[in-house]
């Protein structure tokens, strides 16, 4: 018997899902995180799994992680020392940024510290032009200068950015080079192999921030591969922002790659979920305890896109630009806002109430936890509307303080909005619905897609709370709970594929360029994919290989990405015009299939396909067995307090069919099932929730 083991650090918990290849069949262990030292929880969480199902640890076959290092270590301002080395004349271009805003209107919006102060910012002589080619040679006698300045500011890492150095690397090369040899220890990020592609600005900015984060990251997974390996089991696979695991390796030549990686895990999970229930269109929901991510699986494929802004308001809000620092690394394509289950609850000094983006986070949580929390937050709000247990949650592991949950939403929100108190609960659970609806049509709506025609699936600790709430607010007809959804994001790590992305700027027209020229750059790539594929150790015979580039009209200032044929020719550049009018036309509605197409960069994905796993949830309950263990008074929006029957997700059968409204309770989640709805439990043990009068028509179970 061999196991795979996902753990992803959440805000709140750290989850462990454990899923035995044999059979599919999962578990799911929670412990909370402990922001002081992530890599406990980790620790805490595994050696629960361990014991808990039963596993040997020498019968793991895959260990894959989750990290919120890189994104901490950008949002708290606690990076390395880096020294950055720029063109003479071009030190200032993090500072210089562009021009774009957030907020049009505030005129008094700061930009996001920069993460290298100016005294750190370098510069050798040197330029390359916008053809590729050398204006003024690297004077190499100024090399020996930089290092005796980096030695002396005690730099921990450095990052290199030359102009136009994705054009010609051979300045960037060489100064790398006498700086590696130089430096020992220290590590040092060329951009012409961190991000050889368009924009100073961009690729600065990403290299810039692999160095900042490298040697954190670095130490941390150095612990962590120490301390996994003493338990017998193997070194820790790492998530990708893109949505595909690799080697600890990989991700320190890449640390950039790493941002947002837990996030990318729920939706690869929630694109495995719909080819095993037969829906290949999803709008996937996560919302745990600080945050909610929304985002789309449209035919079997994740929506992904190829810039991010990490740190400020960009990691609370995806769609923002000018607030965060840019990396240009492919990121499954979310749209987050500080709503969770631990958003606190707030009334602002106009009287009006609002929701997060401060978190009561893992410490001290909840009031409702008992642990010293004071600001009432979303669960608090949940637990007064009795659509939490009173008692306890995490299967009665954890006690919940219902009178201290009254007293803190009484005197933060009730009494400054001179509302009773079940109005407050109330007012809260409207206002972060409505906040996590507008990123629900972020990338449905605003996308061009209907949501009508996607099936919304739900997950995170608290997504099945709010799920069918949000479906109403869009129109969406069925919601997929899948099994163990509070720790979902966890089993999308041991269902994804090692992954790595590559890239190359190429500029030219597409009924002007060299078919030949182009095939070259894919293959030069595929050499540099390949030898990383076979430091995995798995067969060739699971490799996956796909073309894609970054396309646009003559005098665009952004490009959309095309999927590209295995091999280029006169007849794929054609391809390549007509797949862009087709994106262009989806995306902004409209397309001029007259005007000229312009390659901008070059693109291929490696894959590295292990063996497929089927998901299920051991049922042990029997058909009639019986499901429901109490009754209580829950709040629904359309009806206020009424009898609601709740029932314990493990004991119901398959077939098993619940009429609003509902609660169903697991050790990991709470679903909530109003009054217009039905639930149904298939053989796998996703639960799926219809409009009551559209329950006999829904789409039937992939059995």
């Amino acid at each position: 018997m061999t196991w795979r083991i996902g753990v992803d650090i959440g805000g709140t918990f750290t989850d462990v899902a454990v899923v035995n290849e044999a059979d599919g069949s999962i578990g799911v262990t929670k412990v909370s995180s402990t922001p002081a030292d992530f890599g406990r929880g980790v620790i805490e969480a595994l050696e629960q799994a361990i014991s808990r199902y039963g596993i040997k640890p020498d019968a793991v076959t895959l260990l894959a992680h989750a990290t919120t290092v890189v994104t901490n270590a950008i949002l708290q301002q606690k990076g390395a020392r880096v020294g950055l080395i720029a063109t003479r004349g071009f030190r200032d271009i993090l500072e210089l940024r562009r021009s774009a805003r957030a907020d049009l209107y505030d005129l008094f919006q700061d930009p996001p510290s920069v993460l290298v102060p100016r005294r750190y910012r370098m510069e050798v002589t040197e330029r390359i032009g916008a053809d590729g080619k050398v204006v003024i040679p690297l004077d190499e006698a100024e090399i020996d200068g930089l290092i005796a300045d980096l030695k002396a500011a005690e730099v921990e890492a450095v990052a290199v950015s030359l102009l136009f150095s994705f054009l010609n690397d051979d300045h960037e090369r060489r100064l790398g080079e006498r700086l590696r040899a130089a430096l020992p220890g220290i590590p040092v990020f060329l951009s012409s192999e961190v991000l050889p592609e368009i924009r100073e600005f961009e690729r600065t900015s990403t290299t810039a921030v692999c160095a900042y984060v490298a040697p954190i990251l670095e130490s941390y997974l150095a612990r962590l591969k120490g301390a996994v390996e003493g338990m017998g089991l193997p070194a820790p696979y790492v998530m990708g922002s893109g949505g595909g695991v690799f080697e600890i390796e990989e991700s320190l030549r890449m640390p950039a790659m790493a941002a947002e990686s837990g996030p990318a895990a729920g939706v690869i999970a929630a694109a495995l979920a719909g080819q095993q229930t037969g829906r290949p269109n999803l709008i996937s929901f996560d919302m745990g305890g600080t945050t909610a991510k929304a985002s789309l699986i449209r035919d079997g494929k994740v929506e992904t896109t190829p810039e991010y802004e990490v740190g400020g308001e960009g990691s609370a809000s995806r769609w923002l630009h000018g607030t965060g620092h840019p990396i240009r690394v492919p990121v499954v394509d979310l749209a987050e806002v500080s709503a969770g289950g631990g958003s606190i609850a707030w009334v602002d000094p106009a009287g009006s109430l609002r929701v997060g983006p401060q978190s009561a986070g893992a410490t001290p949580g909840p009031v409702c936890y008992g642990q010293g929390g004071t600001e009432p937050a979303v669960t608090d709000a949940n637990l007064l509307l009795g659509r939490l247990d009173a008692t306890s949650l995490l299967g009665g592991e954890l006690p919940i303080d219902y009178g201290r949950a009254e007293t803190a939403i009484k005197e933060k929100v009730a009494d400054p909005l001179g509302i009773s108190v079940e109005q407050a609960a109330a007012s809260v659970i409207q206002v972060v619905n409505n906040a996590m609806a507008e990123a629900l049509r972020i990338v449905s709506v605003e996308r061009g897609h209907d949501a009508r025609e996607f099936s919304l699936i739900c997950f995170g600790g608290a997504g099945p709370l709010h799920a069918v709430a949000l479906a109403e607010e869009l129109e969406i007809n069925e919601v997929v709970v899948p099994p163990i959804p509070g720790a979902f994001s966890a089993l999308g790590l041991v269902g994804s594929d090692i992954r790595r992305d590559y890239g190359r700027t190429f500029f030219a027209v597409l009924d002007e360029a060299d078919p030949a020229a182009l095939e070259a750059v894919y293959r030069d790539l595929e050499v540099e994919a390949r030898r990383m594929l076979a430091r995995t150790g798995i067969d060739e015979a699971d490799w996956v290989l796909e073309r894609t580039a970054d396309l646009r009209y003559i005098r665009q200032a952004y490009e959309l990405n095309v999927t590209a044929p295995a091999r280029i020719d006169t007849a794929a550049l054609s391809m390549l015009a007509n797949g862009y009018h087709d994106k262009h036309e989806l995306t902004y509605g409209h397309a001029n299939r007259a005007e000229r197409v312009q390659i901008v960069t070059l693109r291929l994905s490696a894959a590295a396909r292990l063996p497929g796993l089927t998901l299920a949830q051991k049922i042990s309950a029997r058909a009639g067995s019986g499901s429901e263990k109490a009754r209580r008074l829950v709040w629904f929006a359309d009806t206020g307090r009424i009898d609601t029957a709740v029932h314990e997700r493990d004991r119901m059968a398959p077939g098993d069919t619940l009429r609003g409204p509902a609660i169903i309770e697991s050790l990991d989640s709470t679903i909530v099932v109003p009054p217009a709805w039905t639930a149904r439990m298939d053989e796998r043990g996703f639960i799926l929730l219809t409009r009551a009068a559209q329950a006999a028509t829904t789409k039937g179970d992939a059995s």
